[in-house]
């Protein structure tokens, strides 16, 4: 059958048709049947006088995980195709993830079938391509991606929701479209048929797309994407949520890694620590050597028990939930990628922790998991276990309200907790609505503080300005932390890659740390020091440290709130840690890199022989009160960059273990030299602390030698002090 007239290219134009087969989809009973409608559809469609013609990919787009940018017309002409219109910011966006992964995992590009992710950017920050890189790595995406920053063709196809698949045929014919989550079965109903039916018709070509993915790029790191981190109080040990590496990290606070739980790949496995897998996790919480865990893309809240060394599950059942309310016991309760959680206490005459709250990302709302026999408010006793919704209504918006049920919020991504009067609340990062708000203790009412605005449907009021409550914008923050000892909130920024600080009681926030720019500079102060996308934040040390987990820079920063400096906690291992997952940096051994802060100093230059043997003696001071870290890989490396004959046959690199006896360093010039003159760099490499252990930093320093080779033989030459002082 022929449609009439011209083809719009928007999704419109698909309207009537695929409405008309989810109907009658709806009474087919077998499977034969749905695959016979299916058939009929594409029969329908595929006859019609002018193919629904996607747009051609713009020109001048930057495209990741190809070779090079793909033509719709001519790179993908013989393919089943599904375009992914997604941000990856959006909770909806993620969830789908795991449905295209699967659909990629039955049919591959010799099959017919190709997945092509089109960003188009929500927040400003998303437009940036170095962003969107990370977010791919993040979430383990292997299909092209284009940056569509300008959201144009998002635009002429008249997309109007995130997440959006469009399923094209080899023609660039637009045949289906599906919008939002939730349409696993539909989308491999679609797409197979629609390979069967242009298969029968000789019209799928099994030629292959050129892949590059980004991430085989990337040099090994102790980290990768860290989202939370928390402060053991009772043993001064963090605990890290190794996002990207799909582990749980407990590390002393020089950086010393005592147990690595899970990883390197995902998975969904309790048991021994040898034997535990997590998925992506990120909020974490620990008490009395139990650590609870917000095992996101699993939807399960895990339980680390570091004496006896094993993992379980206490709430989820492990494929996201869309129960709003709860209330079934925690492993039979189905949750939604929650995403960070803190402990509290039912009523202020109970001794001790007895609530886990959630931030329920996936569903926009706030739960509780009970410890313990207690009670929440309005509500009666609960039992053991039990996993239910305490605030939000499950609709995605900035909605405030006494009424914890009819409040709404959207993608809450960060939790703390101010117990003591006069505050008594939860503080929540609601970072789709770009708003810090308030649950209260006491009768669950949802309150302003900072960020957003006035209208509850308005998910784009952001921006990246200093001021007081709704005057403040801030842009996708992802975590928060109570100062109790200031009476302050401290607020990942995490889109404007800064940390602000909130006063509740005037709603002023302001820029505590944070130049605005995504890159990692280790400044003379707060202002001057740069973040990328930091996720969570917690505090330490009474209230002296802030520690930041640095996502997209793949570390944990330390600020010193008296001191206003900044460092970078250096993660390490011991031979004593408890290690089950394979830890990054062993998979070939890397020298570390020079901070861009390093300074060079240029050394004289020294006449030298064949054969014969220089000396340089290290001669570093440290500052005042402090000590090399215990454990931590100091060193020095030599390197000569266009002059790689000269370090054949040397040591190139050692350890520094004290700063009381450091090393000589020893060169003998090559016999067969290639050139008359060369430059010897050697880097040097601390990692040291205050005496106390409270804060801990890493610095380097290049020393640059320039040699002089002469076939005339020297006399002796003393040993080149390399002095410093830091």
């Amino acid at each position: 059958m022929a449609a009439p007239g011209a083809r719009s290219c928007s999704l419109s134009g698909l309207l009537p048709a695929q409405t008309s087969l989810e109907y009658a989809l709806l009474d087919a009973v077998t499977q034969e049947e749905k695959d016979s409608l299916v058939y009929q559809y594409l029969q329908k469609v595929d006859g019609w006088e002018q193919d629904l013609s996607v747009p051609e990919f713009p020109e001048g787009l930057e495209w990741l995980n190809t070779e090079e940018s793909i033509s719709v017309y001519k790179d993908l002409c013989g393919k089943v195709v599904v375009l992914d219109f997604f941000t990856y910011c959006c909770i909806n966006c993620i969830h789908l993830l795991p449905d295209l992964h699967a659909l990629e995992h039955t049919y591959s590009d010799k099959d017919g079938l190709l997945i092509v992710g089109v960003h188009s950017a929500k927040f400003p920050n998303e437009k940036v391509l170095d962003n969107v890189k990370s977010a791919i790595l993040r979430y383990n995406i292997t299909h092209p991606v284009v940056n569509d920053a300008d959201a144009s063709l998002w635009q002429e196809l008249e997309v109007s929701c995130w997440p959006t698949l469009i399923i094209l045929g080899p023609r660039g014919n637009m045949l289906f479209s599906l919008i939002g989550e939730g349409h696993r079965e539909k989308l491999f109903l679609y797409t197979s048929i629609a390979l069967k039916y242009y298969k029968d018709r000789g019209q799928i070509r099994d030629n292959k797309i050129g892949i590059k993915l980004y991430k085989d790029s990337l040099p090994p790191s102790p980290l990768l994407f860290p989202g939370k981190v928390t402060v053991d109080h009772v043993s001064n040990r963090l605990v890290i949520a190794d996002t990207g590496h799909h582990r749980i990290l407990v590390v002393w606070r020089n950086g010393q890694i005592q147990y690595s739980i899970g990883g390197p790949n995902p998975g969904r496995k309790d048991g021994m620590f040898s034997e535990s897998t997590f998925n992506s996790p990120q909020g974490v919480a620990i008490m009395d050597n139990i650590i609870y865990v917000a095992d996101t893309e699993n939807h399960l809240i895990r339980k680390i028990d570091l004496e006896a060394e094993m993992v379980s599950t206490v709430a989820g059942i492990g494929i996201q939930g869309t129960d709003k309310e709860g209330g079934a016991k925690g492993e039979e309760q189905p949750i939604s990628s929650p995403w960070d959680i803190v402990f509290g206490r039912s009523g202020p005459e109970v001794q001790r922790d007895d609530i886990l709250w959630i931030a329920m990302a996936g569903i926009h709302q706030i739960w509780a998991f009970l410890l313990d026999y207690g009670r929440l408010p309005k509500k009666n006793e609960l039992k053991k276990g039990t996993c239910l919704r305490f605030a939000g209504s499950g609709n995605e918006e900035n909605r405030n309200n006494s009424y914890p049920h009819k409040a709404g919020f959207a993608q809450p991504s960060g939790l703390s907790l101010a117990s003591e009067e006069p505050w008594s609340c939860l503080f929540v990062a609601d970072s789709e609505s770009s708003a810090v708000r308030t649950v209260s203790l006491k009768d669950g009412a949802v309150k302003h503080l900072v960020g957003g605005e006035r209208d509850p449907t308005n998910l784009f009021a952001f921006g990246d300005v200093d001021g007081v409550g709704i005057n403040a914008k801030l842009q996708h923050p992802l975590g928060v932390t109570w100062d109790k000892k200031r009476n302050l909130v401290y607020v990942a920024d995490s889109y404007n890659h800064k940390i602000k600080v909130v006063d509740p009681k005037t709603k002023n926030c302001t820029t505590l740390a944070g130049t605005g720019d995504a890159s990692n500079v280790i400044g003379s102060n707060f202002t001057d020091s740069t973040f990328n996308e930091p996720g969570g934040l917690c505090i330490g040390e009474n209230g002296q440290l802030l520690y930041v987990a640095d996502t997209n820079n793949h570390q944990i920063k330390v600020m010193d709130l008296e001191t206003k400096t900044v460092s970078v906690l250096p993660v390490f291992r011991s031979e004593s840690a408890m290690v089950d997952g394979p830890f990054p940096a062993e998979k070939q051994k890397t020298l570390p890199r020079l901070p861009k802060s390093a300074p060079g100093i240029r050394l004289s230059p020294v006449a030298a022989s064949p054969g014969q043997t220089l000396q340089f003696k290290l001669r570093l001071d440290l500052p005042s009160g402090t000590k090399l870290t215990e454990g931590a890989p100091s060193c020095w490396f030599l390197s000569a960059e266009g002059n790689e004959w000269l370090l054949q046959g040397q040591i190139p690199s050692g350890e520094i273990e004290s700063i009381s006896s450091q090393p000589t360093i020893s060169l003998q010039i090559p016999g067969d030299c290639l050139s008359l003159e060369a430059v010897l760099s050697i880097s040097v490499f601390l990692y040291y602390c205050s005496a106390d252990s409270s804060a801990c930093m890493m610095k380097g320093i290049l020393f640059s030698q320039p040699l002089q080779i002469t076939d005339t033989q020297q006399d002796y030459v003393p040993p080149v002090e390399l002095k410093y002082i830091f």
